[in-house]
């Protein structure tokens, strides 16, 4: 393969790595977390700074205060040197809390960037390093709580989630 093919598959596996961690995240799938970092790698997330081992586990404790999380990604720059490369991708996360002390559920809203070194080992590429960065972000109070919208489909925050049975 040719140098700038190889970097364009190499930054489109990057690109995926992030993807695979989003989705890791809002799915509560923490092997698919897992599988986006090196076993050595070093995640600060600001209220969170250590291992992957810690970092899953600390997310464990965290996400399930949350009805849902979902992760919208925008811009994302790649920058690849042989093995290593370095990545920023922007990102809205969004958090719905759970109605606590009298208080309706909000919306959390809140614009990162995740600011990463990446390796490639054994033909794979993996976060190897990460510092999320934030932005600013905003609450936003759920005036009511909507009633089901009878048959359809609700996302779940395990595999039990309507992606996976496409083995997504």
């Amino acid at each position: 393969m040719d140098a700038k093919s190889q970097e364009l598959q190499d930054k489109a596996e990057i690109r995926e790595v992030h993807m695979r961690y989003c989705r890791g995240i809002d799915r509560m799938d923490f092997d698919l977390v897992r599988s986006c970092y090196h076993p050595d790698a070093i995640d600060r997330h600001g209220a969170f700074e250590g291992s992957v081992e810690g970092f899953i586990k600390w997310a464990g404790e965290v996400l399930p205060l949350f009805d849902s999380t979902m992760h919208f990604t925008g811009n994302q720059y790649v920058k690849v040197e042989g093995n290593v490369a370095f990545a920023e991708h922007y990102a809205q996360a969004f958090h719905r809390t759970k109605p606590a002390d009298g208080k309706p559920a909000a919306d959390w809203i809140v614009n990162v960037r995740y600011v990463d070194r990446l390796e490639k080992r054994d033909s794979e590429w993996r976060i190897a390093d990460r510092i999320v960065v934030y932005d600013s972000e905003r609450t936003i109070p759920v005036s009511t709580e909507s009633a089901p919208l009878g048959d359809w489909n609700y996302g779940r925050r395990d595999r039990d989630d309507p992606s996976y049975e496409y083995g997504l």
